[in-house]
């Protein structure tokens, strides 16, 4: 059993980051283009294909930029907050949505994931703890201090990313 975390990308140019089990492949923001997203998996050895779910944390560019062709490609949910989606056009051929909320688990394969809110200058910014196989790691993008309410939600975590 493992749980395997991998940054592919973090910053103004593009967020994105894979976990996965051996049973669940998951993508947290698709803020790189198709083309980049798949090149950066490729180069970490991943497969390119055979995710189960896509999880938005807000509607900034540099989180959603590869969200479109991804998602007709995979053909997987989007798990996003309601009003992050409202703020988003979409394309049709997207229809596949989740819609969860801040503080409220809901469980993709065997991951457990968990929306916590942030405070961000976007519509109904979250970060996620994604807990499997007794492993907690937390993912917490565009922060610019660490509010008491994120070290709650982190705490107990094996893993970390900021």
């Amino acid at each position: 059993m493992s749980l395997r975390v991998c940054v592919l990308g973090s910053g103004s140019k593009g967020n994105a980051t894979l976990v996965a089990t051996e049973k669940t492949r998951l993508l947290l923001d698709a803020g790189l283009n198709r083309r980049e997203t798949l090149a950066r998996l490729a180069a970490v050895g991943e497969r390119l294909d055979g995710f189960d779910a896509i999880l938005v944390s807000h509607e900034h560019v540099d989180h959603v930029n590869g969200l479109r062709l991804l998602g007709i490609e995979w053909k997987v949910p989007i798990h996003i907050s309601s009003l992050t989606h409202q703020a988003i056009s979409w394309d049709p051929r997207l229809c596949t949505f989740e819609f969860f909320t801040a503080g409220q688990k809901f469980v993709v394969g065997d991951i457990e994931v968990t929306p916590f809110s942030i405070p961000h200058d976007a519509v109904d910014p979250v970060a996620f703890t994604l807990e499997s196989q007794g492993i907690k790691i937390g993912v917490v993008t565009d922060l610019g201090y660490v509010h008491e309410v994120v070290k709650q939600r982190v705490k107990g975590c094996q893993c970390l990313i900021f």
